[in-house]
């Protein structure tokens, strides 16, 4: 994980470190603040559709799972987020060097929180906006451990 300019929280530290799916695709957690993170993929050949960009589901994953983060760094330390809903506009093809993704919550909730995440393709000091996606995430109560 790259320097954040504030402290990251366990569960945002957790959703990173034991989802093996982000990790085999190779995503970064680049920062984090209140209601706000920042991820980056490097864009290899096996994150790409036939036509030489990135594949959707790639885009699809990067703003789901940053949406989460930021929705993470809201709640309760006995609570977590889980993925409802979310529509993503694909705005270009996508291809370069590397992806960016930041997602803001747009409004916190007691039960349901809403985000907003914007992909950029990076390609030398070139950076075009590619997708944006709304998140709904739902706030749940995690369950009482038992020792």
């Amino acid at each position: 994980m790259s320097e954040s300019r504030e402290p990251i929280s366990d569960e945002v530290r957790r959703i990173f470190e034991q989802a093996a799916f982000i990790t085999d695709l190779g995503v970064s957690l680049d920062r984090v603040a209140p209601g706000v993170c920042e991820t980056s993929l490097r864009l290899e050949r096996r994150h790409l559709q036939q036509d030489g960009y990135a594949h959707a589901g790639v885009l699809a994953t990067l703003a789901d799972h940053t949406a989460g983060a930021a929705a993470a760094t809201l709640v309760g330390p006995n609570e977590y987020v889980l993925s409802v809903e979310f529509k993503i506009n694909l705005l270009r093809p996508a291809h370069g060097e590397r992806l960016r993704c930041r997602a803001t919550v747009l409004k916190p909730g007691s039960r349901i929180d809403v985000v907003e995440s914007e992909l950029w393709a990076e390609d030398g000091g070139d950076s075009k906006l590619v997708a944006k996606a709304t998140v709904t995430l739902a706030v749940l109560a995690r369950a009482p451990r038992e020792d």
